[in-house]
């Protein structure tokens, strides 16, 4: 009896040791909330057909962004002012709770009576839909500085002229245009010279970063590089432009392009 009486005891502590060594396992696993058409976008104009416009998504448990065109907002609500007639298109990015989606609502812009931001207005004209015409502030032999070589990496720097390029060796464009308006979407029309048929293309506005971005075309005087098109802005006003290139892909410097109205 004494020796049963221990054998269960050392079977009982064996039992008892492998036990303590099994791990404990928590398995958490990320689930979705829902699934994308059950998440709800939700468009509001402040009048019918306006241009000042609610976006909201409403469907609990799901978090993300909306990526309006314009800028990006961190929030499930935005309310922003926008410039463009016509139909636009809206993305909210986000998670269910194990994956990411993206979903879009569409809202058609039928008139701009909310006023516009003053940049808009500069770059486009009044008449938005008309448009307004850009053509570099000099020409060859005037002595002024209206593409030049500038230093790199800041626009604080864009007015300071390293090299007078447009006064002696001007861009092949030196004598050509560029168009952007509003007319159902954000036109941009490249001339190589005043009568040349225009390489059409598309622009960004991003105000808030100052920043104009030429999209499928060339800005006047991309001769100084640029592959991306994108533009620091340096001055926006109505009767002159002056944007800023960072860092030429031609020389390795900044670069400075310096517009007036045709």
């Amino acid at each position: 009896m004494k020796i049963n009486k221990i054998l269960y005891l050392l079977l009982a502590l064996f039992t008892l040791t492998f036990s303590a060594c099994d791990p404990i396992v928590d398995e958490q696993h990320l689930t979705n909330s829902t699934d994308v058409a059950g998440v709800e976008l939700v468009a509001t104009q402040s009048t019918p057909g306006g241009n000042k416009i609610t976006l909201n998504m409403t469907t609990p448990g799901v978090t993300g962004y909306w990526d309006y065109g314009l800028d990006k907002a961190l929030t499930n609500e935005v309310t922003f002012v926008y410039p463009i007639p016509g139909k636009a298109t809206f993305t909210f990015v986000g998670t269910l709770g194990a994956e990411f989606f993206t979903k879009t609502i569409d809202v058609q812009i039928d008139q701009l009576d909310t006023p516009l931001e003053q940049d808009w207005y500069d770059l486009v004209g009044t008449n938005t839909a008309a448009g307004k015409t850009w053509v570099f502030d000099g020409t060859q032999g005037s002595g002024r500085f209206w593409w030049f070589m500038s230093p790199n990496g800041s626009a604080e720097s864009a007015m300071t002229a390293w090299w007078n390029a447009g006064d002696c060796c001007p861009p092949s464009d030196a004598l050509g245009k560029m168009h952007f308006d509003l007319d159902g979407a954000a036109n941009y029309n490249h001339y190589e010279t005043a009568s040349a048929t225009p390489t059409k293309g598309s622009f960004k506005l991003d105000i808030k970063n100052k920043q104009l971005t030429i999209i499928n075309s060339k800005m006047l005087g991309s001769a100084a590089g640029n592959a991306d098109g994108v533009y620091t802005i340096v001055s926006l006003e109505e009767d002159k432009m002056i944007l800023y290139l960072s860092n030429s892909e031609t020389y390795g410097t900044g670069w400075t392009f310096v517009f007036k109205p045709e």
